[in-house]
């Protein structure tokens, strides 16, 4: 296969990656986008996180709620839990890793705001321990994940939303991701802001 049937082939599987992801997600991310908006018209804030390339996805959502997405608009309260290096190194060496986030969401959090948690597997503990913090906060999780949800999909509870990319492959999950917070962001520019 040559160089450039590969990239062909990447090209290939993202487009139906996300055409299959199309055809059952949009209701979820429609809802999610309604949760975002009810928490953020209830003074209330949204808590990102993520780990490698999901703490990226995680740090995008929130900088295009401080700064903009595609229009002007008041800057949007968004707080994204792995850009604080001191904090995420004195409590990876202080207690462990798994609560990087949950000790952040501990001190940040209050009920009504929104964890948006981004992870391609499901099974990072760190993100698995936000979310038991968030749901002893009361604090909603719209989790995006992928493959089969792994420990996070079986821990989530009736008001919380999972968007599951269908796809086993971490480079398709994370594209979906990135389209999917594009997504969010639109809609709920929209729904705040109007046309």
């Amino acid at each position: 296969m040559s160089l450039q049937d590969r990239i062909i082939n990447h090209f290939t599987d993202s487009i139906q990656t996300k055409q299959d992801a199309m055809s059952c997600l949009c209701e979820l991310i429609e809802f999610a986008s309604q949760k975002i908006v009810e928490s953020l018209v209830n003074d209330k804030k949204i808590l990102t996180c993520g780990n490698g390339g999901s703490a990226g996805d995680a740090q995008h959502f929130s900088s295009e709620m401080l700064n903009r997405f595609e229009r002007e608009r008041p800057a949007l309260p968004a707080i994204a839990l792995t850009t604080d290096t001191l904090t995420l190194t004195s409590v990876a060496n202080d207690y462990h890793f798994d609560e990087v986030f949950s000790k952040q969401l501990r001190a940040l959090g209050q009920a009504g705001d929104i964890l948006l948690v981004y992870t391609t597997s499901g099974n990072s503990s760190n993100i698995v321990s936000a979310v038991k913090t968030a749901h002893d906060k009361e604090i909603t999780v719209i989790a995006l994940t992928g493959k089969d949800g792994g420990a996070l999909a079986s821990i989530l509870n009736e008001s919380d939303i999972e968007i599951r990319v269908p796809s086993e492959s971490t480079a398709r999950i994370q594209e979906v991701h990135l389209l999917v917070t594009h997504c969010l962001c639109d809609l709920i520019d929209q729904q705040l802001f109007g046309a």
